[in-house]
């Protein structure tokens, strides 16, 4: 994802505003930020809808008393409720008689806030509520830099219960029921005269309304529409299931769907996940991809819907500005483009990624391996060969056969891996690596992507399986030529080959994304495994991005010292896959342990000073939380703990619990495979009970090491 790296003091003008703190609730494309009292009021906090902040405060006040929070927080995605008591009111003991509870519920373009004030006390009491609400109809970018924006004027409706604002194509209206004593639309309040006798109690409730004029780029799903089985998770480890729990809601909420598909008679749109909230509600290529493929134990449907909504934009001409190319899968997409600053600009479609294409072939293969139905696969195959013969022309590009990239604008990502901060890609003595750069992880995707794309046209009857076989040795064979470095600690792949086929050798989680692709043998994995295991990596809450014994280690950098739920939950699977559980259980172990310290809702990513110093990991202030593949890691450990893994034309489905000690006993009801329903439970002693859909071979057997 596209970064603008926060730095220090909290809210300040051109700073990108920090969110540690925040509550966001949540029904893409929609979505609020709050202080934890409710209120909303400066820095990111808003209503916003597509990209744009239809509400910029919404607060609430009490002439003359001192409302003193209590309690909030979220119930599950869309919704939270915060408590407080109204000081001093009503009060004839040193207990609180007269309570505040703000409940809010989020829809597709609507913000719902219900007041109510109870009187618990004996006295009758008079006071006033005001309701102050302002906007600037920012769109998201200036929103992220920190700029000021100006205040809108609003206009007050006919009806007299509210008013509303106007920028270009974007409105939002608010409303109040009942209609307010007074009402100023200059300085947007709403204002309560309230009496409450004993035991009495006055509510109100508060709806903005936003919308575009164009209508949403990507709409919400229908009702009812999930493309997913909901599992339900009950283990000897509760923070495991509550992990789950929340991941799944918030999941759930950050669905989107395509308005692009075809108009088939009685066919759904497509869906996809938004990769995150609040800077990064829409299609992103790399995420929506990874999210889709951890999720792929819980059914097809979305992987589907993913992959069909990518393949619709699929590159088909060479655009230098966009950096589109024939096969190339996209990067993002917009409703306008992205302007931060006189050197930072993104096009409305940008494809400005070297790795979702390969990224998105493995998908595809391995949802067919999950059982998507072949007419579906099939439908989907030339988009495959686009996307095999995008690999084969960049990376002959140069005729080193590696994949790599380079910002062909001069205002877009200078790098483009997952990593595409502009420092992340670094020496290990703290210099930059200069581009076109050739990732080690993008190389051990395009291997993958080229095994499974051969599986797939070998499956299909198409030609040129052999000769991706044949591609994809050789270019392990550069790799383990070209790649491999080595320290007092042994060998190990530099993160990258820089612009010169230097190794840049710093040690970094990259290690993660190798293991279990086929391009490492049994002992250069266990040579990862021992790295990703060792404590300058392995903080004890997940995955170091970069090795803390390394020049420029920030356990507050973006992608140098941070830690990211998704990436540590790709070397779980990776080393699962490998034969390594014992290092897998290690980070999943940790994972769970920052999971309980975010309160179930991993961010994208956070600090990294690890459990050694920090019980408690330190959130990155500025991250995107819920963030889509963070949630999905849940489902991800989850399998790679049950050693789950799905052959569908094959025939056999393999349950053979790798790292399952921890949490058992444990049952998992609701999984998906085949079409089907797939429940697991792992008894204390270990024995597994299956239950799975009629014409798979389950087997037990752990998967061999590679």
């Amino acid at each position: 994802m596209n970064s603008v790296a926060a730095a220090a003091g909290p809210q300040a003008e051109g700073l990108q505003p920090f969110l540690h703190d925040a509550c966001v609730t949540l029904y893409a494309p929609s979505f609020a930020v709050s202080h934890a009292d409710g209120q909303i009021d400066g820095g990111a906090d808003g209503f916003y809808h597509g990209d744009s902040r239809a509400l910029a405060r919404l607060t609430v006040e009490a002439d003359g008393i001192a409302i003193a929070p209590a309690r909030g927080g979220l119930d599950g995605a869309d919704r939270a409720a915060f408590r407080a008591v109204l000081r001093g009111l009503g009060e004839s003991t040193p207990d609180p008689a007269l309570t505040l509870h703000r409940r809010r519920r989020l829809t597709a373009g609507q913000l719902e806030e219900t007041l109510e004030v109870g009187n618990a006390g004996i006295r009758d009491v008079t006071f006033r509520i005001v309701v102050t609400a302002t906007t600037d109809l920012a769109p998201m970018e200036r929103v992220k830099q920190g700029d000021a924006c100006d205040l809108l004027p609003a206009s007050p409706n006919a009806a007299g219960d509210g008013f509303g604002w106007t920028r270009d194509t974007f409105s939002a209206t608010l409303t109040s029921s009942p209609r307010p004593t007074a009402l100023d639309a200059g300085s947007g309040r709403l204002a309560y005269d309230i009496e409450l006798a004993p035991g009495e109690s006055w509510t109100a409730v508060l709806r903005c309304d936003a919308s575009h004029a164009d209508g949403d780029q990507f709409p919400a799903p229908p009702v009812g529409t999930l493309p997913w089985s909901a599992p339900a998770l009950r283990s000897a480890d509760r923070r495991f299931d509550q992990w789950l729990s929340q991941s799944v809601a918030d999941l759930d909420r950050l669905r989107l769907t395509d308005p692009t598909g075809p108009a088939e008679e009685g066919r759904p749109a497509d869906q996809f996940l938004a990769a995150g909230a609040p800077w990064f509600l829409t299609l992103f290529g790399r995420d929506s991809l990874w999210a889709a493929r951890m999720l792929l134990p819980l059914g097809t449907g979305l992987a589907a819907g993913t992959l069909r909504t990518l393949a619709r934009r699929q590159g088909t001409r060479t655009d230098p500005a966009t950096e589109e190319q024939p096969g190339k899968i996209l990067h993002e997409v917009r409703r306008a483009t992205q302007n931060f600053d006189d050197n930072f600009s993104l096009p409305p479609c940008y494809y400005g990624t070297v790795d979702a294409t390969p990224l998105w072939i493995t998908l595809l293969h391995d949802s067919w391996r999950w059982g998507l139905a072949p007419e579906q696969v099939e439908q989907l195959l030339p988009q495959a060969e686009a996307a095999l013969d995008w690999m084969r022309a960049q990376g002959d590009a140069d005729a080193d056969g590696f994949l790599k990239y380079v910002d062909q604008t001069g205002r877009g990502l200078a790098n483009q891996g997952w990593k595409d901060s502009g420092d992340s890609i670094r020496h290990r003595d703290g210099r930059l690596a200069a581009s076109p750069i050739a990732l080690c992880e993008v190389q051990a995707y395009a291997y993958e992507a080229a095994r499974g794309g051969a599986a797939l046209l070998r499956a299909f009857g198409r030609p040129d399986a052999d000769r991706w076989e044949e591609w994809a040795e050789r270019l392990g064979d550069r790799f383990r030529a070209r790649f491999w470095v080595e320290d007092e600690r042994g060998p190990y792949p530099a993160v990258a080959l820089d612009r010169d086929g230097r190794p840049v050798d710093s040690v970094t989680s990259g290690f993660g994304h190798l293991l279990g692709t086929g391009l490492l043998d049994h002992d250069e994995s266990a040579l990862l495994a021992a790295r990703l295991s060792a404590p300058d990596l392995d903080s004890g809450h997940g995955l170091r991005t970069l090795s803390s014994d390394s020049v420029g280690f920030n356990p507050y950098g973006y992608h140098i010292g941070s830690i990211w739920p998704h990436d540590t939950a790709i070397a779980v699977h990776g080393l699962a896959r490998a034969g390594f559980a014992d290092a897998a259980a290690s980070l999943a172990g940790g994972l769970l342990t920052a999971s309980a310290g975010f309160d179930a809702r991993l961010p994208e990513l956070f600090a990294g000073h690890g459990a050694a110093s920090d019980p408690v990991p330190s959130p990155y202030p500025a991250s995107c939380r819920p963030q889509a593949w963070a949630a999905a890691s849940s489902v991800v450990v989850l399998q790679s703990a049950l050693g789950l893994s799905a052959d569908v034309p094959g025939g056999t489905l393999t349950v053979a619990p790798a790292f399952a000690e921890p949490y058992r006993p444990l049952k998992v009801e609701g999984l998906a495979v085949a079409g089907g329903r797939l429940d697991v439970s792992v008894d204390a002693d270990g024995t597994a009970h299956i239950e799975a859909p009629a014409g798979l071979e389950v087997r037990r057997e752990h998967p061999a090491a590679r």
